[in-house]
């Protein structure tokens, strides 16, 4: 069935395709190279072609990065203002002295940190009643901005408010609801 010359053609044919693969792939390697022409050491970095300016990162912990007079946004704070900002509260908490699934906020203002009878607090917040016993609004104030980065640990999931102004406009209404 197979001679000698049908196996020495296919051999011939297999390794010719071979061998233009191989011409094929070093020609376009050479044509389409990418990088410099000299050579790294391993774990030597390439010389990048491009660079990409980036404006610096926020400070760690979502601390503000400018200074911000909490006493002047307090003085100019609409409590109706803070009534809106407080519907992204109103899932977990209420002014009207009932707990849900976080405590009751009416009097929070001037109030102990963790101090809701009844209320079973996680292990951070009752923590941070040691560092900080009192719920002034500059304490408020600085919650509001990032709460996981105030309290590491706290099962509060709210991300925070980013601008002062709603802060101010949130406390003024708490402070409206005091107990």
């Amino acid at each position: 069935m197979f001679n000698t010359m049908t196996i020495t053609k296919t051999a011939g044919a297999l390794i010719g395709s071979l061998l233009v693969l191989l011409l094929v792939s070093w020609a376009a390697s050479s044509i389409y190279h990418v990088g410099g022409p000299e050579h790294h050491a391993e774990g030597e970095a390439p010389a990048q072609a491009y660079t990409i300016a980036v404006e610096e990162a926020a400070p760690a912990g979502g601390a503000p990065a400018e200074q911000i007079d909490f006493g002047a946004l307090m003085a100019s704070a609409d409590a109706a203002k803070g009534e809106k900002v407080f519907g992204k509260c109103k899932t977990c908490h209420s002014v009207e002295g009932k707990d849900g699934t976080g405590p009751h906020l009416n009097g929070v203002v001037g109030r102990a940190v963790a101090s809701v009878a009844g209320f079973n607090y996680d292990d951070a917040m009752k923590a941070h009643a040691g560092e900080a016993p009192t719920w002034t609004p500059e304490a408020l104030q600085e919650f509001l901005t990032n709460p996981k980065g105030v309290v590491p640990g706290t099962k509060m999931a709210f991300a925070g408010l980013p601008k002062p102004q709603d802060r101010a406009d949130l406390i003024a209404f708490l402070q409206q609801h005091g107990g």
